[in-house]
């Protein structure tokens, strides 16, 4: 089955591009591609995408907060954030309002395709540049978790050594390729971890590991 995926992007060069690049490749197809969020519910329902691409910077309704309405109305649609700008405050937004993922439009069109199909197993996916701004924002930040400081969380030396590589930026294929382990013994590891932490998302996971110091 091909992974449907929307794109919503203002600039018409660059939305043409991507529908361009995931019709001409197998197992994906573009179902719809909007430059604007005015109609995304309908939109949304009419093109009926497992993943979206979505641009942070368009007019009106910008990504952050159409990010938020549409894992609202629609929690089973996975996100994945685009844009040319990694500072702090937009990746901090997205992350927290629901995506699954963060790439610059810097990166090339063979990252977009594995980021879409990341997420669209499970996964998260995020540019390396970015993993390293999300560590420098907890690593300044003062942001409480409720569990308290000394509360163990069980995790299993293997689970540790997965977790450093989520934390470092590294999807689940990545991680089984360094690992010498198989993809799905990678997934396995990875729905592990999240019911040990109490999270539903890498992102999640990522976060949570590095306000408790687990790695």
């Amino acid at each position: 089955m091909d992974i449907r995926v929307a794109v919503f992007e203002d600039n018409k060069l660059v939305r043409d591009a991507m529908k361009e690049i995931l019709n001409e490749s197998p197992g994906f197809v573009c179902t719809g591609s909007f430059p604007n969020g005015e109609d995304w519910e309908s939109d949304i329902r009419n093109s009926n995408p497992h993943v979206i691409l979505m641009d942070i910077e368009m007019p009106g309704i910008n990504g952050i907060e159409l990010t938020k309405k549409i894992r609202s109305h629609f929690p089973d649609i996975k996100i994945l954030a685009q844009t040319v700008f990694n500072d702090n405050d937009r990746i901090f937004h997205m992350l927290c309002n629901g995506a699954s993922g963060y790439l610059l439009k810097t990166d090339p069109p063979s990252r977009y395709l594995d980021a879409v199909r990341e997420v669209y197993n499970g996964g998260a996916a995020i540019n390396t540049a970015i993993a390293k701004k999300i560590l420098g924002f907890f690593s300044n930040s003062n942001v409480i978790l409720v569990e308290p400081s000394n509360h163990d969380y069980q995790i299993s030396d293997r689970e540790k050594e997965i977790l450093n590589h989520m934390v470092k930026g590294l999807d689940s294929k990545a991680i089984a390729a360094k690992l010498f382990i198989s993809y799905e013994t990678v997934r396995t590891h990875v729905k592990h971890i999240y019911k040990k932490l109490h999270v539903a998302s890498r992102n999640e996971a990522v976060m949570k590991a590095i306000q408790k110091r687990l790695i």
